[in-house]
């Protein structure tokens, strides 16, 4: 009788081993599936570390990435276009003959918890006696002027100032609660020949690819800073100098813009973190990619020109998002976390990829246009930075968050 129990207890361990061993084999089988669709889903869904703080109590994390867009005709934005003071012409779509404001109505909606709204007043107060400063190119910018603008309303008139430039360093300052918030153009993260903040528009970019120091050095004591970058590297080829700008010396060579050229660039901006910045101090974080819609899933449709409408297709990837950017910016920053600094990805690309319809398109400041550009508006038209109110500030809400939760 004893040995009979003790058999069914053998059989029993063995058919839940092999219970074990099926699902195993099935799990392994599925995740080699496919790699880049995995890659897809990994980065679409932000399912492991990129989730956001928490919502409703300390145990449970939301993932403030993952969502879709709402239709809100009843909330009011946080700001107007005409009221900011800070607003620039590259933004401003109402200034230049936008009619249609229904792209300032969508609202991001996490599928698990409410995106908090924004509160500059608890913002500042969280800022208070600090130094905030955005880093990198007009994408940034547009965020910038965004948080400004997102700002300005809770702040009394007295108590800030106009924003002061210096060099590449633009400030602004609130006297009220001794903060600034900055934003500095550095383009590339490492120094170039686009450095100028006006005059930038050069076509054969050349690159210091090891050299940050006379951009970094303006970042050493912020207690807060956002990067970006990417866009700029985008260009089919450039130039990397060893050596210095004018020096007889100097040895410089055209290159394939390629992979391992930012990936080389990234690595010398986290060498200069890993060995400059506080880190009981100095929060980090790092912007992922802005996507642009000059084109969608193809070649042929996708276009930002004349659209008022989000994509509505669930998990939607237009052709120009580049995921092994993505790959390469989020390595980066999980082998600096690994050496003990810890910098927060903000994937913001998946839940701005739907939103063609938001940007400044023909309704944005330019310079001279031809005969020829005016009768074909797609020809000119800026698929690539934001109108204002409009996706920047849902970015800045999601990096509110983080502040606002931060200790």
């Amino acid at each position: 009788m004893k040995l009979g129990k003790w058999d069914i207890r053998i059989k029993s361990h063995y058919f839940a081993g092999l219970v074990v061993m099926v699902l195993f084999t099935a799990a392994l089988f599925l995740t080699g599936r496919n790699n880049d669709v995995v890659l897809v889903e990994e980065i679409a869904r932000n399912v492991d570390r990129k989730t956001g703080p928490s919502c409703n109590d300390s145990v449970f994390r939301c993932n403030l990435f993952s969502g879709k867009w709402v239709f809100d005709g009843v909330s009011n934005t946080l700001y107007e276009e005409k009221k900011c003071s800070f607003m620039t012409n590259e933004f401003a779509c109402e200034k230049y003959g936008r009619k249609e404001f229904k792209y300032q109505k969508w609202r991001w909606q996490p599928h698990q918890c409410d995106l908090p709204r924004f509160n500059g007043s608890s913002f500042m107060e969280k800022i208070r006696g600090k130094r905030v400063v955005f880093v990198g190119d007009s994408l940034i910018r547009n965020q910038w002027i965004s948080m400004l603008c997102m700002i300005e309303s809770s702040l009394h008139p007295s108590s800030s100032k106009a924003v002061v430039q210096i060099d590449n360093l633009f400030v602004f300052q609130s006297i009220e609660y001794n903060a600034t918030i900055e934003f500095y153009w550095s383009p590339l993260l490492v120094e170039s020949n686009c450095d100028d903040p006006y005059s930038h528009r050069i076509k054969d970019r050349t690159v210091r690819i090891k050299s940050i120091e006379k951009h970094a050095r303006h970042w050493t004591d912020a207690d807060i800073l956002i990067f970006n970058s990417f866009m700029w590297w985008l260009e089919p080829n450039m130039t990397i100098l060893w050596g210095s700008f004018g020096s007889s010396d100097a040895i410089y060579k055209r290159v394939e813009t390629n992979l391992r050229l930012y990936e080389m660039a990234l690595n010398t901006w986290s060498e200069w973190l890993e060995i400059n910045i506080n880190r009981t101090k100095t929060k980090l974080f790092f912007m992922s990619l802005s996507p642009y819609h000059f084109q969608g899933e193809s070649l042929n449709e996708g276009h930002c020109y004349n659209v008022t409408e989000p994509i509505m297709k669930e998990d939607y990837w237009g052709i120009s998002t580049d995921i092994d950017m993505m790959r390469t910016a989020e390595s980066t920053i999980q082998k600096l976390e690994k050496r003990g600094l810890k910098a927060e990805y903000l994937n913001i690309t998946h839940l701005s990829d739907y939103r063609r319809d938001a940007h400044t398109s023909i309704y944005r400041k330019f310079g001279d246009l031809s005969d020829d550009q005016l009768s074909n508006p797609k020809s000119y038209s800026d698929c690539v930075h934001w109108c204002l109110p409009g996706v920047p500030d849902v970015w800045n809400q999601i990096f509110y968050s983080y502040i606002i939760n931060s200790s």
